[in-house]
């Protein structure tokens, strides 16, 4: 009988583990924060768009800096520092009695996400087997969707006997422990002293500014009009923004976001399917909602358990799919996803005032597994090849481009969706009918797009036997 062999780099993930199941735990919990604190405070439920948007901008927006950041300052530092961020936004956020004192808060907790996440991922490009990297990515996106699935129902429980403030001050407890934790289980490395003397602050500066304004579109279109004051002067900054940050990268010796890494065949083509596909998960679960509360006003619980189904099937393809591009070719097995992404959005076809609570659970949990495998594959792909010297800024810039996909996609599909509504009952049909009608249209609109991304994966060059570097 063979003995097992320790797998070192495994142990060594746990403090990671707990990192990456510590946002997702909180942001599962935090998913009901919006609407129970613009309640609390007497304010237009218009206003949750803002905290949702300042946490976005700091988790997209500074994963790149903080990526380069722990190249220069190591993981073990980076991680703790960004663990320690994320719990005081969480206890500001508690202490919260204002709008824009709750955007600063949570502005400071996505700036923890944006140190730990980079971490995580380059932890794992670096330290785990490169036979091993989808299950190592896969292990990450199961622990980071399991821990969701619990986590709204448990807020919403919190919420409702006492109120969001405790919830905040449990979040804090939970970060609090994962920190001290962290702080005796991630070992000391030792690394060679580096300097930020030659560190890229312009470049880091305007890809904060440009990212940040770029994340403000959507929403500055859809709450002030788009042809209003507000957008155009967003869409002129985000412009001028853009122009500067690339003549500070050209200008820079070490830039905050590699060229050499972006301009790479697999970087391109991933990053043109995460957006044509990964979007939909936030955009379909919120048009999911607003299709029941049209269709069966009396059943809106059956959305919750819709949701709660694709979450465990992104757990799912995270687990089961995503491992296998470790042994077949990676871009075959995206192939495969990309058909049960495809499935899942066809099945919105079937959709009429009386569906069934299987079918709602049936299109977002296949469609869920099929984004589940997605994301643990592109991570691979991607990140196949990258240098340990450069695995924090490789990381933070593809988790830059990976969390803007999902605004990318709530900005297109959901208006897309309610506007068809709208303008259906301005032409006469019945608020159900149009529902209907419009759900059936936005599935026609996304399969078009699932198809357009299995013909770029297809296109993506192969990944086992690549033995070149970045």
């Amino acid at each position: 009988m063979k003995k097992s062999i320790p797998k070192p780099y495994i142990k060594g993930f746990l403090p990671y583990a707990f990192a990456a199941l510590l946002v997702g735990l909180v942001g599962g919990f935090t998913t009901v924060l919006g609407p129970a604190f613009v309640s609390d405070l007497n304010i237009a439920y218009s206003n949750t768009t803002w905290t949702a948007l300042s946490t976005a901008i700091s988790t997209a927006a500074l994963a790149p800096v903080m990526g380069k950041i722990a190249d220069v300052a190591g993981r073990r530092k980076t991680l703790l520092s960004g663990i320690a961020l994320f719990t005081l936004g969480n206890t500001l956020t508690a202490i919260s009695r204002s709008l824009l004192f709750m955007m600063f808060a949570r502005f400071i907790v996505g700036a923890g996400t944006a140190a730990i996440a980079p971490v995580i991922m380059a932890y794992i490009v670096t330290e785990f087997p490169k036979e091993e990297t989808a299950k190592g990515f896969s292990l990450y996106m199961l622990i980071s969707s399991a821990s969701v699935i619990l986590g709204p129902t448990i807020g919403g429980i919190i919420i409702a006997r006492s109120s969001w403030r405790v919830m905040m001050w449990i979040c804090t407890a939970i970060s609090m422990i994962v920190l001290f934790l962290c702080l005796f289980t991630l070992k000391k490395t030792p690394q060679k002293k580096k300097s930020f003397s030659g560190f890229d602050h312009k470049g880091a500066f305007m890809v904060l500014v440009f990212f940040s304004l770029m994340l403000c579109i959507p929403s500055f279109g859809q709450n002030f009009g788009w042809s209003s004051v507000y957008f155009t002067s967003v869409l002129i900054a985000s412009v001028i923004s853009l122009i500067l940050l690339i003549l500070a990268e050209r200008k820079a010796e070490n830039p905050v976001l590699s060229g050499k890494f972006m301009l790479r065949k697999e970087f391109i083509l991933s990053v043109t399917a995460l957006f044509l596909t990964q979007g939909l998960m936030q955009a379909n679960m919120t048009n999911l909602i607003v299709f029941i509360n049209y269709t069966q006003p009396d059943n809106t619980l059956i959305s919750s358990y819709a949701i709660s189904v694709m979450y465990i099937g992104m757990s799912l393809g995270s687990v089961i799919a995503g491992p296998v591009a470790d042994k077949k070719e990676p871009k075959n097995v995206l192939f495969l996803t990309f058909i049960l992404t495809g499935i899942g959005c066809a099945i919105m076809f079937l959709f009429d005032i009386y569906t069934s609570a299987i079918l709602l659970m049936a299109s977002l949990g296949i469609l869920g597994f099929g984004l589940g495998g997605n994301a643990a594959i592109f991570m691979k792909i991607v990140l196949s090849g990258l240098p340990a010297q450069a695995a924090g800024a490789g990381t933070g810039t593809y988790g830059l481009f990976r969390d803007l996909s999902a605004p990318f996609g709530v900005a297109v599909f959901v208006p897309m969706f309610t506007n068809g509504i709208t303008d259906r009952i301005l032409s006469g049909l019945s608020p159900e009918t149009a529902a209907t009608a419009s759900i059936k249209s936005l599935a026609l609109v996304e399969v078009i797009c699932v198809s357009i991304g299995i013909a770029v994966v297809l296109s993506l060059p192969r990944i086992h036997h690549k033995t070149e570097h970045i």
